[in-house]
């Protein structure tokens, strides 16, 4: 079972507490009206599905109800690291052993 760590309640709690919400720092048309059927599509429902590192929007729905980003390497299904919505994207690299971690981060 994996433990995710909530950076609203501060706590890792099992995945049971937790729903996945798609795919992280998707930005939204300015002028949704005005975009073409094509663009519109693009926006709603293509996504990377990246092997490798993937930021992902998580909601903690029996505990804050808080959705938060996170993210996760895809190939080990490892959580590097978690932090609240509408905070920058977190750097990360993948370093020599093939662990994904944050950048600057303490080893």
């Amino acid at each position: 079972m994996l433990l995710i760590h909530c950076p609203y309640c501060q706590e890792e709690r099992p995945e049971l507490e937790f729903r996945n919400a798609g795919e992280a720092h998707v930005e939204r048309p300015r002028n949704i009206a005005e975009i073409s059927d094509d663009e519109f599509e693009k926006f709603f429902f293509i996504r990377t599905n990246p092997k490798g590192v993937a930021y992902e929007r998580w909601r903690h729905i029996h505990g804050c109800g808080r959705f938060f980003n996170a993210v996760r390497d895809t190939v080990s299904d490892k959580f590097v690291t978690t932090y609240k919505a509408g905070e920058p994207r977190v750097d990360v690299a993948r370093d020599a052993d093939g662990i994904v971690r944050t950048k600057g981060a303490a080893q």
